[in-house]
């Protein structure tokens, strides 16, 4: 039965999921779970972190619910399942949002704009729907630990990459060079190549392809024809490429001389005249010199190299297209490149990193070279040029339209170029025989994926390239020394405040010693025209006590709070260290926290206004200040002396919260860290108590909290180990780095998490791999693209696909789960969206078993009886009770067998199978026993229905727990998914379960079969038959089940006959007798359905008045005592016609205790009358 839709906006599903969320939130039943016993021990389940500048869509709800299936399935099972939520925060995803905002693009406007601004302003994007993803992910169903929530951004996040990147370095994995990297000009930086494959942006554009003419120096008039498909790198030529191996020809076209492939002629030559003069072989064409076709570059310094505009063999030149003849340009080009490596051959970039022209390429000068453009062939503008000029000087000799596919960048849309950079690599080829040796460890489900798209990425990896030329990321952990050319990693804060330039100054705190307000209970402040409070006598003792302690530490400089109760307190350590009361200097900056309203009030009233401690950071006291701008003023004070003082001993007289922000601020705590520093202890600093404060600059925003992102690290000096100034490298880390590190980073590993760490899929690999030495993954499933109905990708603006809120308001998330999770996305293939199918799931599974709980609740088994048969597995002597029983252990087997391999997908499609069997064979078939108070299929029922609910747990969550709730006993857990998994049970009964299975499949088989007769016959169901003979004696002597089969297929008597040469035979004739019969079944049909319509229950018993003839009253009179039974009839009557008008369904009086309606059964007219009796 479909779920219906409430008020046209929510159905009932939706409702009721929604109460169960409820439930779960009220009873915090997911930390309960993270809670319960686990003596499995620890399943490690990392979750790659999404970006939050979007809303969530269906591929986010796709891996989100594979996540969930998994995490509550092993937490049933015994394991201890953490499940930490984390946000991807960086990249070109947040830096393309943020220009398109501010209206600003490229390097020039970015920091003319200003770095700093421009990383804040992406900070403040990072999660703009943060609270719409926490509200959606609960929405469906899935558990995760939002509140313990990392972030790539986090200080602690990027500490740990530091660390990773310099223990690659100690292993000699890391180094600088030159290379041609895919690079997007728009947004000035390399593009990971497998980025550019994952994203699918490789576009079919079509670009135009040249035949250029290279005149030989030693040989006017013949020329090398090359053919290129990028005109616009001609430019930047230096070599000729040929293959020793191809045969190349001289020939005669018009009054020039080509040199060429022989077996390209009838391509590249196509519609000219030509003859062949002789033929030549490749290595004598290598070290000819030839011309360049553009004079840029010809009274340049690299004009001078030997080695330019020359012919070079290289085995990568085919003949199967163009002249067998390569144009090199190592700049823009891999293969060109490693060839000028190879043999010192210069390079010429001719092309700036915006992707224009350089100025010295007169002619093109500050023109795009491969733009993204608005109409369709803007891309081509640049090689449109370039061949018009090569038309014009005769170097031209043919071009051609082709159609080809092309990266382009998937963030921005622009066409890629390659391009030659300095960058940092991970030296992948050092490491890669054990990275694929470790990959042989990992099950991969598909199967097919490990020895195939995941093992050819490993094995054709270059070396990774890590950084980016751009600002909000990962900053490189690297500073170079110009004087020394030493290169320092930096691999943690204390790392890099250790190398940080000193001034030489030591700081020392102390808080005042208790003071009157203190004994009061009094919250004072800042405000000095109402300071009243001392220090009491045992404040005084507490500074006298503190000052003995300093006099040996030799102070120079003595800051104080201007307070009463701190200018005792620096009065008294002066007195006592022999320092000038007169030489103190008071700061306004280093008063108490302003608590605003609260001053001269109750501290209790000023801490109750907060949640908790943390809150102090962000929420204002009315007039008040909160700890942020409290941190501030302090962190001010401290840089500013620092700054102005050097090898100096300084003390400051203070207070609590104040010295807790200097705290705070020195040791770069984030506010959660700061407020457990601060609950840990009562106090964070005792009255009259000193600390050290080990201050050193360190990397800060504008609000003084550490922050080691651009531009704040370049802010800090460095001091190499000659003494010379240290510089860091500009560029930013690969935020796939990140990606790959999230499982130790994500706890601050190896800093505070000291496990050791597994993980994440390539990237995850290759740096798990190189850091641990070993596979960071036991199995990982992966998923196909779920695309629209259409085929084609989702997409918003084509609109075509359903709103996830308004599909799961209608249909309930728990449908949309069974869908997904047991469609083929879970092989790794690609799948079009069906709402049908989901509909289908909701009225077909969860509406099926919610009929069947609905029929339960009904007829139920007493509260007492309840106590153990959720566990305990009836008995029972009746073969459907016995059939349903092992079809659920059956079941259970098959699920737990499909969550073992990881096979999602095969463990979800038994459920529907199940419920099928449940609702539309075992209820049906037990309807009438469970009526009659049947004791062992109530049971039955009761036990089926209630461990079901811990079976599809993990995969419907809100329908389990909703049936658990209505099912539990108080000896049960108190949810569902508190409940540990089931195990399957044998030998239930005196003969095999699979005899039970084969015996019902046998009925169900004949029972399917004989029903199609009766069709095709034209004999309804509720006519009964005489005889049914069955071919197959197995079930002769199985009186249970022939009674089930007679039941039916409506036949009076089954035969058994093995010699008959069908399976069965039926008997269609249908005698008098037989025919009043079938026509009483219709009219009780007909009863049962006015009931329903009157909304009666089950157990409401009605009077019932019949107009009828002759023939009707004597059908009436026939069945009248099975008539009251089954239609709950006290007193049946006949009377003649009044010509009473029928009630019509849905009128204003359709519920009133009186029913009538006219029915009419093969020529029978009944003018019925119920009334509730």
């Amino acid at each position: 039965m479909a779920e219906k839709e409430t008020n046209n906006t929510k159905s009932d599903a939706a409702f009721r999921e929604e109460r169960v969320l409820e439930f779960w939130k009220e009873n915090k039943v997911f930390e309960k779970s993270l809670e319960k016993e686990s003596p499995k021990g620890r399943y490690i389940f990392y979750d790659g972190p999404p970006f939050a500048t979007g809303q969530i869509h269906y591929g986010h709800i796709l891996g989100s619910t594979v996540k969930d299936v998994i995490g509550r399935y092993k937490t049933m099972q015994g394991f201890y399942v953490p499940r930490k939520w984390g946000w991807d925060c960086h990249g070109l995803p947040i830096e393309n949002i943020v220009e398109k905002e501010l209206g600003i693009a490229g390097h020039k406007e970015i920091e003319k704009y200003g770095i700093d601004k421009f990383v804040e302003y992406a900070r403040s994007k990072v999660l703009q729907y943060d609270k719409d993803w926490e509200k959606g992910i609960e929405r469906i169903g899935r558990w995760v630990d939002f509140r313990g929530q990392y972030k790539t951004m986090d200080n602690t996040f990027i500490e740990s990459v530091w660390w990773a990147l310099s223990e690659l370095n100690k292993k000699n994995l890391i180094y600088e060079g030159i290379r041609v990297l895919a690079y997007c000009p728009r947004c000035e930086t390399p593009i990971a190549n497998s980025e550019i494959a994952m994203d699918n942006s490789y576009k079919d554009i079509s670009d135009i392809s040249v035949y250029v003419k290279f005149e030989l120096e030693d040989e006017p008039g013949t020329y090398l024809l090359a053919w290129t498909t990028t005109p616009w790198t001609l430019p930047g030529n230096t070599a000729i490429a040929i293959n020793k191996n191809i045969e190349y020809v001289k020939v005669k076209v018009a009054n020039e001389t080509l040199i060429l492939a022989k077996k390209t002629l009838p391509n590249a030559l196509k519609d000219k005249e030509y003859s062949v003069l002789w033929k030549i072989k490749g290595e004598d064409i290598v070290g000819r010199k030839y011309k360049p076709v553009f004079p840029y570059y010809k009274n340049s310094e690299v004009a001078q190299n030997k080695n330019i505009w020359k012919v070079w063999y290289a085995d990568f030149v085919t003949d199967d297209q163009g002249t067998g003849i390569a144009h090199e340009a190592p700049a823009f080009g891999e293969d060109d490149m490693n060839l000028a490596k190879q043999n010192d051959i210069p390079w010429i970039i001719h092309v700036d990193e915006t992707g224009r022209f350089k100025p010295e390429v007169a002619d093109f000068a500050g023109m795009q070279v491969k733009p993204k453009g608005i109409e369709k062939d803007d891309h081509q503008k640049a090689d449109v040029e370039i061949i018009k000029y090569l038309a014009k000087n005769n170097l031209l000799f043919a071009k051609e339209k082709i159609i080809h596919s092309y990266p382009h960048c998937m963030r921005c849309d622009t066409p890629i170029i390659y391009y030659a950079l300095p960058s940092w690599f991970i030296n992948i080829e050092k490491v890669k025989e054990n990275i694929i040796k470790k990959a042989d460890s990992m099950n991969w489900i598909p199967a097919h994926l490990k020895e195939g798209r995941f093992k050819n990425i490993v094995e054709n990896a270059p070396d990774w390239n890590i950084s980016r030329n751009r600002y909000w990321a990962s900053p490189l952990p690297i500073w170079k020394c110009d004087r020394c050319r030493n290169k320092v990693f930096i691999n943690s804060l204390a790392d890099l405040k250790d190398k940080t330039k000193k001034s030489g100054n030591k700081y020392f705190a102390i808080r005042h010693g208790e003071a009157d307000n203190i004994i009061l209970d009094i919250a004072t402040s800042n405000q000095l025209k109402d300071d009243k409070y001392h220090l009491t006598e045992k404040g005084r003792k507490e500074v006298l006590a503190s000052a003995q302690a300093l006099k040996d530490k030799k102070i120079d400089i003595v800051f104080a709070s201007p307070l009463i109760r701190t200018k005792e307190t620096a009065e008294i350590v002066a007195k006592i260290i022999g320092f000038s009361a007169t030489d103190i200097i008071y700061d306004d900056r280093l008063r108490e926290v302003n608590t605003g309203d609260f001053h001269n009030k109750r501290s209790g009233d000023y801490h109750a206004y907060f949640s908790s401690t943390e809150e102090k950071f962000t929420k204002h006291p009315p007039h008040g200040e909160n700890l942020t701008e409290l941190k501030y003023r302090v962190m001010e004070f401290l840089y500013e002396i620092e700054k102005k003082y050097q090898e100096k001993k300084i003390l400051i007289v203070s207070h609590e919260y104040a010295i807790w922000m200097m705290s705070t601020g020195i040791f770069g705590w984030s506010d959660r860290q700061s407020a457990e520093e601060k609950n840990q202890r009562k106090d964070f600093i005792k009255t009259g108590e000193v600390t050290n404060l080990p201050f050193v600059q360190f990397p800060h925003n504008k609000n003084y909290e550490l922050d080691l992102h651009r531009p704040y690290i370049d802010e800090v000096p460095l001091v190499c180990s000659c003494g010379n100034g240290l510089v860091r490298i500009p560029e930013v880390l690969d935020c796939w780095f990140e990606s790959g590190s999230m499982p130790f980073a994500q706890d601050h590993y190896p800093f505070e998490y000291i496990a050791q760490t597994r993980t994440w899929f390539y990237y995850t690999h290759v740096v798990s791999a190189m850091l641990f030495n070993h596979a960071p993954f036991r199995n990982i499933v992966t998923t196909g693209t779920l695309r629209a109905e259409d085929g084609e990708k989702m997409s918003k603006s084509k609109n075509n696909y359903p709103d996830p809120w308004s599909f799961i308001d209608k249909y309930g998330v728990d449908a949309l789960r069974i869908y997904l999770m047991s469609s083929t996305l879970m092989k790794g293939e690609d799948a079009n969206f069906s709402e049908k199918a989901v509909q289908d799931i909701a009225s077909k599974v969860i509406g099926r078993l919610f009929n069947v709980l609905a029929f339960y609740e009904l007829y139920p088994i007493s509260e007492q009886a309840q106590y153990g048969a959720g566990r305990d597995k009836p008995k029972s002597d009746n073969v459907l009770d016995q059939w349903i029983l092992f079809r659920f252990d059956e079941t259970l087997s098959e699920i737990t067998k499909g969550m073992e391999n990881y096979d999602i997908a095969e463990a979800t499609r038994p459920i529907d199978l199940f419920i099928d069997d449940l609702s539309t064979w075992y209820l049906r078939r037990s309807r009438e026993r469970i009526k009659n108070g049947d004791g062992e299929a109530k049971k039955t029922l009761y036990y089926v229905l209630k461990n079901l609910a811990k079976l599809i747990a993990p995969f419907a969550p809100f329908t389990a727990e909703d049936i658990w709730l209505k099912l539990r006993t108080e000896e049960d857990a108190e949810s569902v998914h508190l409940e540990n998994w089931l195990r399957k049970s044998f030998k239930l009964f005196n003969f095999g379960e699979s005899k039970v299975v084969l015996e019902m499949e046998k009925v169900r088989k004949i029972v399917s079969e004989v029903l199609m007769a009766r069709q095709a016959g034209g004999k309804k169901v509720r006519q009964p038959l005489k005889t049914l003979k069955i071919q197959d004696i197995g079930l002769k002597n199985r009186e249970e089940l022939i009674e089930l089969i007679k039941d039916e297929v409506n036949v009076k008597e089954i035969l058994f006959d093995e010699k008959m040469t069908t399976g069965f035979e039926l008997d269609l004739i249908v005698t008098p007798e037989l025919k009043q019969e079938g026509d009483y079944r219709e009219l009780t049909r007909s009863l049962q359905d006015m009931r329903k319509k009157m909304g009666l229950t089950p157990s409401d018993i009605v009077s019932i008045t019949f107009e009828t003839n002759d023939t009707g009253r004597k059908l009436i009179q026939k069945f009248k005592a099975d008539m009251k039974k089954t239609v709950l009839v006290s007193k049946i009557e006949f009377k003649e016609n009044d010509g009473a008008k029928s009630n019509e369904i849905g009128s204003p009086d359709a519920s009133i205790e009186a029913f009538r309606e006219e029915i009419k059964i093969d020529g029978l007219v009944f003018k019925i009358t119920i009334a509730i009796s």
